[in-house]
């Protein structure tokens, strides 16, 4: 079966002609020249960026997904692969109705007749890995039901196993292999598509992102029914909304659009900042607009985590970087990590300035956040920034935001609308609630390990932690002599310098 799959892939190989992404190494130009003699009856008449997409439309919902994922890695792709890649949708058709009753009584362990009132059999969204039923529980509530395709995960693993097989063959032999990791990029996608395969940790995800916004007046996220929740089928609460990308629609509803560009802004803010936990998946398909004006979240495959040390350098960045101060942006880099330690500081924040300098005072619309980041990653590969993984997903949330900012209100500052937020952030976290946050977070650590303090200085005076206390104390007692007679030497040597002058010669 997996024989058969890859000659599959070598035919849309050689039918899209990717040999030019393939063969691009010097290494591999006299078979490059038999690859293009022997297919002269094909030439590549359309773009390479437009023929790779194609072709991982007729591989399947698999490589369609890749393909997404791809693009988001616009740190490792050329702009016109990344721009061409983003352009991909599942275009998956949805398997049967009834077959996706039988998946469902399977896993609750229960006649359709007995978990809904009612169940429609027609699915109302199909992607790659699962599709989307409407139904009503036996209590009256309206729900979407989330079904796993059946079958699913060989194909996943087959395709899986391929792609790493091919991965290592780039890295070989194409010309930018080794810069462009492809192993640690299907490594990436192996991850994400696992955690989209198991609905419990989406599931999951959703409750911690409602959890988050229970009370807000910008987000709503639905319920998750776990009581109908597996890892092949996922209840949820149905949400009724307008979709982001009917502007027409949202207008004829009197909902502001300036309003709703702001609040996805905020939204985004909050999420990264305060929680350190956000959705990373918010396309337009993905997102609805309720009858009051707030954004719905829906899908919540993909999320990102934040470190509080990657929440305090993203910030001290934002901050730096919305006050025009490219030397604190760049020392912030080196502090974190983020570029190595020998980096010199004037050369990195002459390198950001350039980046960043002409994008201040436009509004979005004359911004392309894409071309940014963009150039952004091209001073990264030249300082070897190493690219963080969460990163990597919070540029995508970025990209995403800055996609409905245009499609909303052009005209939106995204500068003044973060920057009091994060100045608001700041100052929570090192002022005096943060100071007594911290406090009251530490104080149940504290009340547990103050106590066993005489138990453990007992443990580290007794035995063989005794002689190497004995050894320790004889070290610093033979540092400390050594440094009072340095101290008397230096001090006399001064007052001879002093005195020496007024002596009688």
């Amino acid at each position: 079966m997996r024989f058969f799959r890859l000659l599959r892939i070598i035919w849309v190989v050689i039918h899209y002609r990717l040999d030019e992404f393939i063969l691009g190494h010097e290494r591999t130009r006299f078979t490059r020249r038999l690859v293009s003699f022997a297919l002269f009856w094909r030439p590549a008449a359309k773009p390479r960026a437009e023929r790779l997409r194609l072709a991982l439309e007729s591989l399947g919902p698999i490589f369609v997904k890749f393909g997404q994922v791809l693009s988001t890695r616009r740190d490792l792709l050329p702009l016109d692969v990344a721009n061409e890649l983003a352009r991909l949708q599942d275009r998956v058709p949805p398997f049967d109705g009834r077959e996706a009753q039988v998946l469902i009584e399977q896993a609750l362990g229960k006649p359709i007749a007995e978990i809904f009132d009612d169940f429609d059999i027609t699915p109302v969204a199909s992607a790659s890995v699962a599709q989307v039923h409407f139904a009503h529980l036996k209590n009256g509530r309206e729900v979407a039901v989330k079904v796993l395709r059946p079958g699913i995960l060989p194909i996943i693993e087959s395709d899986l196993a391929l792609m790493r097989v091919l991965a290592a063959v780039v890295e070989r032999l194409f010309i930018d292999g080794k810069r462009l990791r492809p192993k640690e990029v299907v490594a990436e996608f192996d991850k994400y598509l696992h955690d989209e395969l198991d609905l419990m940790k989406e599931a999951a995800n959703g409750s911690q992102l409602r959890r988050n916004f229970l009370q807000s007046d910008m987000l709503l996220v639905p319920e998750i029914y776990w009581d109908y929740t597996t890892r092949n089928v996922m209840v949820m609460e149905r949400m009724h909304g307008i979709p982001i990308s009917q502007i027409d629609r949202l207008q004829a509803e009197n909902i502001s659009l300036k309003k709703l560009s702001r609040f996805g802004v905020e939204i985004f803010f909050t999420q990264v900042f305060r929680d350190g936990f956000f959705h990373a998946d918010m396309h337009p398909g993905n997102i609805l607009v309720a009858a009051d004006g707030r954004y719905i979240a829906l899908d919540f495959g993909i999320v990102g985590t934040l470190s509080d040390v990657d929440k305090h350098y993203l910030a001290v960045n934002f901050l730096a970087f919305f006050n025009r101060d490219y030397k604190r942006v760049a020392t912030a880099h080196i502090e974190s990590g983020w570029v190595p330690a020998d980096t010199r500081v004037d050369e990195l924040e002459k390198e950001i300035r350039a980046v960043c300098e002409p994008i201040f005072d436009k509004p979005l619309a004359e911004i392309s956040f894409g071309q940014v980041l963009l150039r952004l990653f091209e001073t990264s590969r030249r300082f070897n920034v190493e690219i963080q993984p969460q990163l990597v997903l919070l540029q995508k949330t970025l990209l995403n935001i800055e996609g409905l900012g245009r499609q909303l209100d052009p005209e939106l500052d995204l500068w003044q609308t973060a920057k009091p937020f994060l100045q608001r952030w700041m100052n929570d976290q090192i002022g005096i609630r943060g100071l007594w946050r911290t406090l009251k977070n530490e104080a149940p650590h504290w009340a547990t390990s103050i106590p066993q303090w005489p138990r453990k200085i007992d443990q580290l005076i007794s035995g063989n932690h005794a002689e190497t206390l004995s050894k320790a104390y004889l070290h610093m007692a033979r540092e400390q002599r050594r440094q009072t007679w340095l101290l008397i030497l230096i001090v006399v040597v001064l007052l001879l310098a002093i005195v020496l002058p007024y002596l009688p010669h």
